[in-house]
């Protein structure tokens, strides 16, 4: 049966919602919705193969007077990755005082060969896919792993590549890092995130 997660968001005024299937790898869709920069709505589709190496990620954002998708499948060891805008959302951005964010997707999707995980700007449900691939929870404490993984940036939906080491600190427990910024996320047995320092809590009902 697929599950039902919710987060509050800890960083911005925001929520995620998603249905979740592990049983051959993983298949989901979501939806957040988030404060900041500007108000939007951000939809989701996402699937893995049974290994856990993601293949296809559609995302849609919206807000007022603009939309923007992208669409990014895996097939013969390349990424190809689509994208499309309506409005202008550099527009809003500007006029409320925010820095321009450019355009959707990848100027050269090349840049992405490497990236065997999808990432998504501020969902806590995307660490679990180099968890589960990685076999992270069963490692000894103290495994790190260096990955380079295709991330989607909210609310451009730009795609960029990134640099992220996962380090088991036990079955529940990891620790995330890129660039200068790192987290020790709390996660369930099957490597759903439950606490994310400053990004996310996930609602668990009594």
């Amino acid at each position: 049966m697929p599950k039902s997660l919710l987060w509050t968001r800890t960083d911005t005024a925001g929520a995620e919602h998603a249905l979740v299937d592990a049983g051959h790898g993983l298949t989901a869709h979501g939806t957040q919705l988030a404060a900041d920069p500007i108000p939007y709505t951000c939809r989701y589709q996402l699937a893995t193969d049974p290994e856990w190496v993601s293949v296809r990620l559609e995302v849609e954002v919206e807000g007022a007077g603009w939309r923007r998708s992208v669409r990014l499948e895996r097939a013969t060891q390349r990424w190809r990755v689509t994208a499309a805008e309506q409005g202008d959302l550099d527009g809003v951005l500007t006029a409320g005082g925010h820095a321009p964010v450019g355009l959707p997707g990848v100027e050269d999707p090349d840049r992405l060969a490497d990236a065997l995980d999808v990432d998504l700007g501020g969902s806590p449900l995307f660490n679990t896919l180099p968890l589960r691939r990685l076999g992270l929870p069963a490692a000894p404490a103290g495994t790190a792993h260096r990955i380079d993984v295709a991330w989607v940036l909210l609310p451009s939906l730009t795609v960029v590549p990134a640099e992220q080491v996962y380090t088991g600190l036990g079955p529940d427990r990891f620790r995330y890092a890129s660039d200068s910024f790192s987290a020790e996320i709390d996660v369930d047995p099957d490597g759903f995130v439950v606490r994310y320092p400053g990004v996310a809590e996930r609602f668990v009902p009594g």
